[in-house]
């Protein structure tokens, strides 16, 4: 009986485990045609309401202007598309950011500027949560 416990201990810590593995902070998305006027992350895990945030970066990897944004609930969005606000072309990459809806003054309004902190980027370990995909 001893044994039986320890391992349906054992095997409930891994599926908790494996859970929270699974609903990690995150911004999933692949190389797109955005000739249609939008950008589109194929999966987001927010652990609170905020924004897909679309930056313009370089071969530096350093977010750039905002180009575009779109509303998040908590928990998973799925094929959540940007519309663009400039002309992207081919072969210039994108940066889609995880971004919150703290600190500005109206929710449900996007806020954020360039290194501002209203509905700025989130931080994992100080790193941000986004992918960068390029333009097709």
């Amino acid at each position: 009986m001893k044994k039986f416990l320890i391992a349906l201990a054992a095997t409930g810590i891994m599926s908790s485990s494996a859970f929270a593995m699974d609903h990690a902070l995150k911004v999933e998305g692949m190389d797109q045609d955005v000739s249609g006027g939008t950008v589109t992350a194929s999966k987001i895990m927010a652990d609170s309401n905020g924004w897909l945030v679309v930056h313009r970066t370089g071969d530096d990897m350093k977010p750039g202007p905002v180009v575009g944004h779109a509303p998040l609930k908590a928990g998973e969005n799925t094929d959540v598309a940007a519309i663009l606000t400039e002309e992207v072309k081919s072969g210039e990459k994108l940066m889609l950011m995880l971004h919150g809806e703290d600190g500005g003054t109206q929710t449900g309004i996007f806020e954020y500027t360039l290194g501002a902190k209203e509905d700025g980027p989130v931080k994992v370990d100080g790193k941000l949560v986004m992918t960068v995909v390029t333009a097709q």
